[in-house]
């Protein structure tokens, strides 16, 4: 096995003092507090996220309450409350460990590249610990909710293809897509803590070992291509919206597979020009690189279509009318005009007031209560926050020659630069949740409100059918 070392005094002093094992500790905390925040601003702007997520205790009562509305102020949500209190609870705790550990590390290397390897036991020892107490079977730290976190974990990785697929665990799986490069640097550690590894070296797998690493990077999109199959073949849908969708991620495996093949263009460069090639980071001229930019600018570009598009039910970046607009739900009903009894008219107008109401509800879910050009009717959030994430996350989404690489975990230059990178795609999924719920919620809002009007019309049916007078 080769090992690529740090020359750039920079990224040396920086993996010296904040270790790979650290970075990936640091970037798992993370998202346990970027999903604690979701689900508080989430419950602070009024978004019942715990309906729109299936979170009811209940499953069969899943839609029995309806939406928080602005109408009403902030309205927090109990069993959501519990949910992200436990999770900052969590949060806390695992940064106390993770900072403990660190400063051990940093007291016993004393910033000593020499000493490095013999302590890289430490942040091995702590990884080592926190998945011993996510499997821990007492009941002691947090065990309902590592429980539940496991048992999402199965259902997205080992359901069979005919199982439903709950929103909660598209959302989480979605999150994972964006922890791809962590989990390639999961890896990566984990080969730096293995004796005869150093945590200076990167580990440059050769043979068949380089495809490890772009498989272990690929199965969050294998999750969520599975899911989107699942959904397509579900016999409920009469969409190919999930098809669509399941090609947008498998559009991610060439991009991963092309970046491994990548150090052999490189190789083969320095065969025909010298070992100058690998001080260039552009090989534009090899048909093989050519072809992974190609792949990665589709993946980028139809990732971010679907974002807005689908993810966030915008009108953006679409011809036709969003899917909110059409699925607008009438405002009168002409079934009490096909009967002519007094008595029945009588009932029928109060079921057409009723219905009304139930339409007219809808419009108090979010605002402005004004469609916007290229946004959608209903928004929760100030107007001002639409625009500015859909700019943030077109920019983040082209910050491709970075976020699925697997190429890049080989080179000797750019620890922080990555580190960074890692950092913004983490919080760019932080913002996408806030707007991927929201749509969501919405959306279940809305085919409640349907459900709520065809039961209450099959219910006038029945009374003008048992009728004497009909």
């Amino acid at each position: 096995m080769e090992n690529v070392g740090l020359h750039d005094p920079e990224e040396l002093a920086f993996t010296v003092v904040f270790p790979l094992p650290y970075r990936v500790l640091v970037l798992t905390g993370l998202g346990i507090l970027g999903w604690a925040t979701n689900l508080h601003g989430l419950s602070l702007y009024g978004i019942d996220a715990t309906t729109a997520l299936g979170l009811r205790h209940n499953p069969q009562n899943i839609y029995a309450s309806l939406p928080a509305q602005r109408s009403i102020g902030f309205r927090q949500f109990s069993d959501l409350s519990m949910t992200y209190d436990t999770l900052y609870r969590l949060f806390s705790a695992y940064f106390l460990c993770c900072l403990t550990s660190w400063l051990c590390f940093r007291y016993a290397t004393g910033g000593q590249i020499a000493l490095l390897d013999a302590y890289s036991y430490i942040p091995g020892m702590t990884a080592l610990a926190f998945i011993a107490a996510l499997v821990c079977p007492y009941n002691i730290l947090f065990k309902s909710d590592r429980d539940k976190f496991l048992h999402a974990l199965k259902r997205c990785c080992f359901s069979p293809m005919d199982s439903p697929v709950y929103f909660a665990d598209v959302v989480l799986a979605d999150v994972f897509t964006s922890f791809a490069k962590v989990l390639g640097d999961a890896w990566i550690a984990l080969c730096m803590v293995l004796p005869g590894n150093s945590l200076l070296f990167t580990p440059n797998q050769s043979d068949w070992h380089r495809w490890i690493l772009p498989t272990v990077m690929s199965v969050p999109y294998i999750v969520r291509f599975k899911q989107c199959l699942s959904e397509y073949s579900s016999p409920s849908n009469n969409s190919k919206r999930p098809l669509y969708n399941a090609l947008k991620y498998a559009t991610a495996f060439p991009v991963l597979y092309l970046s491994t093949m990548q150090p052999l263009v490189v190789a083969q460069l320095m065969r025909e020009k010298g070992e100058k090639v690998v001080q260039q980071p552009w090989h534009g001229e090899h048909q093989l690189f050519r072809l992974w930019l190609l792949a990665t600018f589709i993946n980028s570009v139809y990732s971010f279509w679907w974002d807005v598009t689908n993810d966030w039910g915008m009108g953006l970046l679409r011809v036709e009318p969003t899917e909110e607009v059409r699925n607008q739900p009438p405002r009168q009903l002409v079934l009490p005009q096909l009967h002519t009894s007094g008595s029945l008219l009588s009932s029928a107008s109060s079921s057409t007031s009723s219905l009304q109401l139930s339409g007219d509800a809808d419009a108090d879910l979010g605002k402005p209560k004004i469609p916007i050009r290229g946004l959608r009717p209903t928004l929760y959030y100030p107007t001002w926050t639409y625009p500015l994430l859909i700019g943030v996350n077109f920019a983040l989404r082209l910050i491709w020659l970075v976020k699925l690489s697997s190429h890049v975990h080989l080179q000797s230059d750019g620890t922080i630069a990555t580190f960074t990178f890692e950092v913004a795609e983490v919080v760019r999924r932080w913002l996408w949740v806030f707007f991927r719920v929201e749509w969501e919620a919405i959306r279940k809002a809305r085919e409640r409100g349907s459900w709520s009007r065809v039961e209450e019309v099959g219910d006038a049916e029945f009374e003008m059918a048992s009728s004497p007078s009909s």
